[in-house]
C-alpha cells in the first residue's frame, strides 16, 4: 500500500519547460508516472516531452482541463513560494516543491495557506517521492527501487538514495519512499509522512 502518490496520482509539472522540470519530467515519464499537464506562463498551447503532455499557463486551467492532483514544483526560488499558491489555489491536493535556496522566511506564510487548505506539501528543497510500480515524482533516481512494504521518510535527499539502495540490495522491497525536506519552514514532518499510513499486520514503518 503506498502513500501520496501511486497509479491514480495525475501529476501536473510547473516548470516543466525548463531544463531541469523537462529531464525530470522525462523520467518521471518514463518510470510512469501518469503526467497528465505541465504549467508554464506564456506557453500555454504548446506540448512538452515530444508532444506528449500539453503545456497551460495557470495551474487552475490546467486542473480544469486534466483532472491534476498532484503538482511537482520545478520553479526558481523567486518565483516557487507563488507557484505553491496557485497549486493550494487551484484546489491541488499534493504539492511536491522541489525547489531550493528558497528563503525560510518566504515560505511561512506558504505554509499557512497550505495546511489552512488541507493540502500537503513537500518540500521545499525536498528530492520528492517514488512508490515503486506505480509512481515517482521528483527527481529520485527510479533504478534504486524495488517494490515491497516497507516505508521510508527521510529529510535528506542523499541518504535517502542510499538507504533505499541498500534496502534493495538487501532484498527489501519499499511501499513508497519519502524524501520530507531539508529546511525547517517546510512540512510535512517525518513523523507526520509516517501517519499517513495506518499500521497493518502487513505494514512496516520507518522513519
Amino acid at each position: 500500500m503506498s502513500i501520496l502518490i501511486g497509479r491514480e496520482t495525475r501529476l501536473l509539472v510547473q516548470g516543466i519547460t525548463g531544463r531541469e522540470g523537462e529531464f525530470h519530467s522525462r523520467q518521471m515519464l518514463e518510470y510512469g508516472t501518469h503526467i497528465v499537464a505541465g504549467m508554464t506562463p506564456g506557453k500555454g498551447g504548446l506540448h512538452a516531452l515530444e508532444n506528449r503532455v500539453p503545456v497551460f499557463d495557470t495551474v487552475a486551467e490546467a486542473v480544469r482541463q486534466t483532472g491534476a492532483n498532484a503538482s511537482c514544483i520545478f520553479v526558481p526560488a523567486t518565483g516557487a513560494p507563488d507557484a505553491v499558491l496557485e497549486a493550494v489555489g487551484a484546489g491541488i491536493a499534493t504539492i511536491f516543491c522541489i525547489t531550493e535556496g528558497i528563503p525560510a522566511l518566504d515560505m511561512l506564510p506558504v505554509v499557512e495557506v497550505v495546511q489552512a487548505a488541507g493540502a500537503r506539501l513537500i518540500g521545499p528543497n525536498c528530492p520528492g517521492a517514488t512508490s515503486p510500480g506505480r509512481a515517482k515524482v521528483g527527481i529520485i533516481p527510479g533504478s534504486i527501487h524495488r517494490e515491497g512494504r516497507v516505508g521510508v521518510v527521510s529529510r535528506s535527499g542523499t541518504l535517502t538514495y542510499e538507504a533505499v539502495q541498500a534496502m534493495t540490495d538487501a532484498g527489501i522491497g519499499q511501499s513508497t519512499c519519502v524524501g520530507s525536506a531539508a529546511t525547517r519552514s517546510s512540512g510535512p514532518r517525518s513523523s507526520t509522512s509516517c501517519s499517513f499510513s495506518p499500521r497493518t499486520p502487513r505494514r512496516r514503518r520507518s522513519s
